[in-house]
């Protein structure tokens, strides 16, 4: 069961960071609410009580996003459902249709927003690899001498750790700011229990870039989930496969090589498997996107002979 004392629902940035300001420490900042309300149900988690609810979902400056130039801002109450419903987003940012289908069910993604997502800094948020993977800021915002002060900082820097941000206190997150990825073809792979009702194992994300011809890797963009504590960027093979012809030797190179970077968390060998072919499929699957031809089955088994 959830209770409070007080639930305060500012409609401004400024009467959020000053009631934020204020927060006592049993006081509990929410938008979406998709964490908190399932492990206060009786069960899951006990009794839940906070003398303070912030919530967030009503802020006039939190809604919508903005496209300009070759950057998407996504404000901080942008949910899930966009990602899968808006044309402007799913061509702009075309890894994030498919994290969003995997996410969760209809109803949680109407209301679960990606600043949540990343605020929880969970090893295996499904939001955070398609952050990196698309060079995001995370905006920051707090009240310094009556002023509202911004600062921004990489999705890389922001996440410190399980559960550990660089929030400081009295600060909101404000927007997330990404590049503009169109014309990229861009998939997630995800394993769990039960598809999209279940926190990630392993995720991988990828979006690609060909040549006019289709045949040349021009840009690549890669990142995992659920591999050790925070999500990760694979930058080495990134370069290894940029300006390389598209055969199905190379992918199936650099699928095998991330397989390292699984450390810290439980069943490793399970998942350097799932690894391997996660990084093979997102690859092949955003190739499929982008429009260029995949190589077929028996050069996929011959590649690994």
């Amino acid at each position: 069961m959830l209770s409070f004392e007080e639930y305060v629902t500012p409609r401004g940035l400024r009467e959020a960071l000053e009631t934020v300001g204020k927060l006592p420490a049993d006081g509990k900042v929410i938008a979406g609410a998709t964490d908190v309300l399932p492990y206060a149900r009786e069960g899951r988690g006990g009794d839940v009580h906070y003398s303070i609810v912030v919530d967030l979902s009503r802020v006039r400056e939190f809604q919508g996003y903005e496209h300009v130039g070759n950057r998407v801002r996504l404000n901080a109450n942008v949910a899930f459902q966009a990602f899968l419903t808006d044309a402007v987003l799913r061509e702009h940012l075309p890894c994030m249709p498919y994290c969003a289908i995997w996410f969760a069910d209809d109803q949680v993604r109407e209301q679960a927003t990606l600043a949540g997502n990343i605020a929880n800094a969970s090893p295996a948020a499904d939001g955070v690899p398609p952050l990196l993977a698309m060079n995001a800021d995370v905006e920051l915002a707090s009240l310094e001498n009556g002023d509202i002060r911004r600062r921004t900082l990489p999705i890389g820097d922001f996440i410190l750790g399980p559960g550990r941000t660089a929030l400081r206190a009295g600060e909101l997150i404000t927007a997330v700011i990404c590049e503009s990825m169109r014309g990229y073809g861009g998939s997630f792979q995800k394993v769990g229990q039960r598809r999209s009702l279940v926190i990630s194992r392993v995720s991988a994300v990828a979006l690609v870039k060909t040549n006019a011809a289709g045949d040349v890797f021009e840009d690549v963009r890669l990142a995992l989930g659920g591999v050790g504590p925070v999500p990760v960027r694979l930058h080495d093979i990134e370069t290894m496969l940029i300006g390389q012809p598209i055969t199905r030797e190379l992918v199936a190179e650099a699928s095998v090589l991330p397989a390292e970077r699984v450390a810290s968390r439980s069943r490793v060998a399970y998942r350097q498997r799932v690894v391997r072919g996660f990084v093979e499929a997102a690859l092949e699957d955003a190739l499929v996107a982008c429009g260029a031809p995949v190589p077929n089955a028996q050069q996929r088994e011959a590649a690994h002979v």
